[in-house]
């Protein structure tokens, strides 16, 4: 897969120096030879080709999550903090005076 990556690239690079050394080439045009015909079909070719690994990756770090211990029940909090206390006067509801 890559190797066919780098030859194109090669190649598309050869056409914008082509591009660029040319009596009626610009170096914009060189640039825009290399991006256009490089550079943007290549990464969306290797977006698409990569999309396997991707799924594999994703699988691999559900099933990791899943296989890690899930907390105790007993303890919601794990940390050693006391734990907070209801607030005193908070909003009042519709039409209710405080």
């Amino acid at each position: 897969m890559y190797l066919v990556l780098i030859g194109w690239l090669y190649v598309t690079l050869l056409m914008a120096v082509a591009e660029a050394l040319s009596a009626q080439g610009t170096v914009l045009g060189a640039v825009i030879t290399f991006v256009l015909y490089g550079l943007l079909p290549m990464s969306v070719a290797l977006y698409i080709l990569g999309t396997p690994a991707r799924k594999r990756a994703i699988r691999a770090r559900q099933r990791a999550a899943a296989a890690a211990p899930a907390p105790s029940v007993g303890q919601p909090d794990a940390g050693r903090h006391a734990p907070a206390a209801a607030e005193q006067g908070g909003i009042a509801p519709v039409g209710k005076e405080p």
